[in-house]
């Protein structure tokens, strides 16, 4: 179908339920075999959580679709074990511009700052990626995969879930005791529960082209993101630029709601466009081929609730936001991120239910905010009244003299993780702490030990280990994270004793000499208490056993047992 990709064909297997008139019933059913679906039976399946995962087709996404994936999102891959693959295959970058005409206002760093083991993003197809988790998940013998098994029927119950699926030899039911529901944006389980999202249409069309350049464009190593307004070779209209894998370029053109989605998508027309663009910027001699193409109109909306009884809807099934600002498949991945480990606890009676409904007040916020950022970005890009062109054409203007007026330029705010200080699991600060690492953020990486390397390692040096792996380091649980006095931390020997059983807290005792420490803005005996999936649950000056009882009895909703 590309020249650049051969796509995968995953075996369809006849299911031993066919036949049966017996109804198996299974601890947990993911339905969707995308990156957030695929995400959540990979957690599962390391957290011990048997899965079976349902997909309606054979083979990974047509078409590029998704792109961007931020440091968190690969940070959460790391920790699935395919966070390797996924970047050495990518197209790192770090640095964006964004032009007015032909002038740049400005440039921006992701990240300014070295001692981090990922980039501020990758851009990668998303056909890659999954084709990346599905070798993973084929690794793990917890995840049952069974490709062209489609949900025609569901029926929630007050202790799980009866599904009806559709296979190419007939039909079978299967009893869950716990369904996710990553089926995407149009979600057939979301439309068989009759339930509705709430939020607008925006009336603009873009095309999308994924193009094959005969050369590079510029070097691999000072890959960039470009955004223009108003260029020269698209009057009036945006345009966004981005590398991808196999030397494919993703061209985003603002087309205007009164565009012919048919008429735009073909040849005839998208290539004269590109052709602009290439000429305008001095690549006159670059030759090209399409090899995907598409024309969208985006929603900016969201599920009321998150979780319904003992069935949760995870990324675009949940919550849809337009392209720009890459927070449409790094939501999903934290979706993913923030409800596996909850799950497994209760599912291991390990936690009461009602810690479930965290995800829906956590994950919920967090489709708030990226809504927000998006209608913002979608509003300064396409500006309907007279009012608001006139504030876009000044805040370009002035954006490349002034550097207050750049935070007024929005091409897309980027994805980054939401800070849960509001959560019900987060403790808030009773100390005095500067920096943002508060109760509700994510953890930050530092290089391992506490202490930066700058230098390349030779033959004989070992490859830097990072604090974000040692974390992740026997199971992903909660870590005690503890910067000691040096050379001893007679604080650990009470470690043991802090489990509220059967929560397992495990200690890791950092020196605060480096990265870590400015960065945790810590000194000697202070604690972190982080959960699962690498939040900050409480953090305090000084060690009391008492308070991390209590800290960690908040976070699994078990606070009487503090």
């Amino acid at each position: 179908m590309f020249s650049t990709y051969t796509y995968p064909k995953y075996g369809y297997r006849r299911p031993g339920e066919l036949g049966s008139t017996r109804v198996r019933r299974v601890p947990l059913v993911v339905v969707g075999a995308g990156p957030v679906g695929l995400t959540a039976a990979i957690d599962g399946a390391l957290r011990g959580l048997p899965v079976v995962l349902l997909d309606d087709d054979d083979t990974v996404s047509v078409g590029s679709r998704g792109l961007c994936y931020a440091k968190r999102a690969l940070e959460i891959f790391d920790r699935l074990g395919c966070g390797e693959a996924i970047v050495a295959k990518g197209v790192t970058w770090n640095i964006g511009r964004t032009y007015h005409g032909e002038r740049e206002v400005f440039a921006f760093n992701l990240q300014p700052e070295r001692g981090h083991r990922r980039p501020g993003m990758v851009n990668l197809q998303q056909y890659w990626l999954e084709q990346y988790l599905v070798e993973r998940a084929l690794q793990l013998p917890g995840i049952e995969l069974r490709w062209r098994h489609k949900v025609v029927g569901v029926a929630p119950g007050p202790d799980g879930v009866t599904l009806e699926v559709q296979t190419p030899d007939g039909r079978y039911r299967l009893e869950a005791d716990w369904l996710i529901a990553a089926d995407g944006a149009h979600s057939p389980l979301r439309h068989l529960l009759g339930l509705q999202m709430q939020g607008k249409v925006f009336q603009d069309r873009f095309l999308i082209a994924d193009v094959v350049m005969s050369r590079e464009l510029f070097p691999l190593e000072h890959t960039e993101r470009w955004f223009w307004f108003d260029p020269p070779f698209h009057s009036g209209q945006s345009v966004l630029l981005h590398r991808e894998a196999d030397n494919v370029w993703r061209i985003d053109m603002q087309l205007g709601w009164d565009a012919d989605p048919e008429a735009e998508k073909q040849p005839a027309r998208v290539v004269p466009r590109i052709r602009a663009m290439l000429d305008q910027q001095g690549y006159r001699h670059v030759e090209f081929e399409l090899e995907w193409v598409s024309v969208y109109t985006f929603r900016c909306r969201r599920m009321k609730r998150l979780r319904h009884g003992r069935i949760f809807f995870v990324g675009d099934a949940a919550h849809q936001v337009s392209p720009f600002g890459a927070r449409g498949a790094n939501s999903g991945v934290q979706d993913a991120d923030n409800l596996m480990w909850k799950l497994a606890l209760v599912m291991q009676a390990r936690a009461p239910e009602r810690l479930l409904d965290s995800y829906d007040v956590e994950r919920g916020e967090a489709a708030d905010e990226n809504i927000l950022n998006s209608t913002r970005a979608t509003d300064f890009m396409t500006p309907k009244s007279r009012a608001a062109k006139t504030f876009r054409r000044a805040a370009l203007g002035l954006a490349a003299e002034h550097p207050f007026a750049r935070a007024l330029v929005n091409s897309g705010r980027l994805s980054v993780p939401t800070e849960h200080a509001a959560s019900p699991l987060s403790t808030p600060d009773g100390d005095e702490f500067e920096g943002w690492m508060a109760p509700g953020a994510p953890a930050d990486d530092a290089p391992w030990p506490d202490a930066p390397r700058h230098d390349a390692p030779g033959d004989d040096e070992p490859p830097q280990e990072w604090l974000l792996h040692k974390l992740a380091e026997d199971g992903a649980g909660f870590v005690l994270l503890l910067f000691r006095r040096r050379p001893s931390a007679p604080e650990a020997a009470a470690i043991d004793a802090l489990a509220i059983d059967p929560i397992p807290v495990r200690t890791l005792l950092v020196d605060p000499s480096g990265t870590a420490a400015r960065r945790y803005d810590a000194g000697p005996g202070t604690a972190y208490l982080l959960r699962p999936d690498q939040i900050v649950a409480a953090r305090w000056r000084h060690l009391d056993l008492r308070r991390v009882r209590a800290a960690l009895a908040r976070a699994t909703a078990q606070e009487g047992r503090a």
